[in-house]
């Protein structure tokens, strides 16, 4: 019988209510932590590459709409939703510090 430690991991994307969905996990690959770890990794390119887009916007010279302006701060808010959670559930599976002495810090 396997006696690993589970935990719950955050997932990329929301239940069907909308609600945050979580997979409980041993930290083994399967098909489904896999799935969630490409999904992460396509969010975080999506982020890089839309605030590349959206840096030039900045300039001095760029001229934009409203209706232009109000699309990219939605997709900048988008991408940056979507890394803090990636960023989050990270974080959540990332083993407490234990210094030399052994006690969590």
């Amino acid at each position: 019988m396997n006696h690993s430690p589970t935990h719950l991991r955050l997932l990329p994307w929301t239940g069907p209510e909308g609600k945050p969905a979580h997979l409980v996990t041993d930290g083994t690959a399967t098909p489904l932590a896999l799935l969630a770890d490409d999904i992460e990794e396509q969010q975080i390119e999506t982020a890089v590459v839309v605030l590349g887009l959206a840096r030039p916007m900045l300039e001095e010279t760029a001229s934009l709409t409203t209706g232009e302006l109000r699309f990219v701060v939605r997709r900048l808010c988008e991408s940056l939703t979507d890394v803090l959670n990636v960023a989050e559930s990270r974080g959540q599976r990332v083993p407490p510090y234990e210094p030399d002495g052994g006690a969590v810090v």
